[in-house]
């Protein structure tokens, strides 16, 4: 189904709006302008949906459950967001996270990156694809569908590695602790890639899927203003993998923001996330100024 803004925000029937402006700010991206209008039309019907979606889960899990004749077991519901780098999806995901914590239904919720599942910088260094951060063989992918798999079989705690995007690398001896979630978010690039051969991808554990769309143009326009803020922020740390960028000119800096989205990001969204689009249950596809504009349901 194809529905305009207009249609989807219909469905929001009597979903009410738990969030404040105060906390929207909290979870809102760099330079990302989502306000509570976008939050009521667009991510209220959502987790209405989402909602939905879990109890029928857990009504179908019951019936395997009866049938087999085994005693019930509480299987975690497992949500995948996927899109290009500065599309979004962080905030999408954050947002969710927030708000379907807050259903009486499933209040243990949490939420994974799989920057966390990214190679040390050492080991992609190593193997010569520094320069492919972000792509598909970037990726620890066996250690990824491990994670999720003993979430899904309901391992009272798993553990993952933690990332630190201020270091661009994996933090040594540190790890993210899962415990056994009501729903758990896993948000990445890569989360639609289907598997190799005779192989499990992470998707598919996945009980429901979103791909975060938008024009290419328009995600590079959004990649370059936030590296800008970045570069005045962030980069500015001395602790920063990129610490150097903040001493660039606006010019130099705007230069080097556009060579990295053509050789890189444009490159892995073209070749590897957008092709994957079309596996998503939902795709929440965005206009120039950032906003939901219609949402693409897939009916079975």
């Amino acid at each position: 189904m194809d529905l305009s803004r207009e249609q989807w925000s219909e469905l929001r029937k009597n979903t009410p709006l738990t969030l404040t402006a105060d906390e929207l700010e909290e979870l809102r991206g760099v330079d990302d302008p989502i306000d509570l209008t976008e939050v009521t039309d667009i991510y209220l019907p959502l987790t209405r949906l989402l909602n939905l979606h879990f109890t029928g889960s857990k009504q179908r899990s019951s019936v395997l459950s009866a049938f087999l004749g085994h005693p019930e077991q509480r299987v975690p519901y497992i949500l995948g967001i996927a899109g290009s780098v500065a599309v979004g999806k962080s905030t999408t995901a954050r947002l969710l996270h927030t708000l379907l914590a807050r259903w009486p239904e499933h209040p243990h919720v949490e939420l994974i990156t799989t920057d966390s599942f990214l190679y040390p910088n050492a080991m992609l260094e190593s193997k010569k694809i520094m320069h492919r951060k972000g792509f598909p063989e970037s990726y620890d992918r066996r250690a990824l569908v491990r994670f999720v798999a003993e979430v899904k079989a309901g391992s009272p705690e798993v553990h993952a590695p933690v990332y630190s995007h201020l270091e661009y690398d994996i933090v040594p001896k540190t790890t993210q602790i899962v415990k056994n979630p009501d729903i758990l978010i896993i948000e990445g690039l890569n989360v639609l890639q289907p598997a190799p051969p005779t192989s499990l991808a992470v998707n598919d554990y996945f009980d429901f899927s979103i791909y975060v769309d938008a024009k290419v143009e328009d995600i590079r326009n959004w990649y370059v203003d936030r590296f800008h803020k970045l570069r005045r922020t962030a980069f500015e740390d001395p602790k920063s993998y990129f610490r150097h960028i903040a001493e660039l000119s606006y010019d130099e800096a705007t230069s080097f923001a556009r060579n990295v989205w053509r050789d890189i990001n444009e490159r892995n969204l073209v070749e590897n996330i957008a092709p994957t689009r079309g596996r998503a249950d939902l795709v929440l596809k965005k206009g120039a100024d950032h906003a939901v504009r219609r949402v693409r349901l897939r009916q079975t």
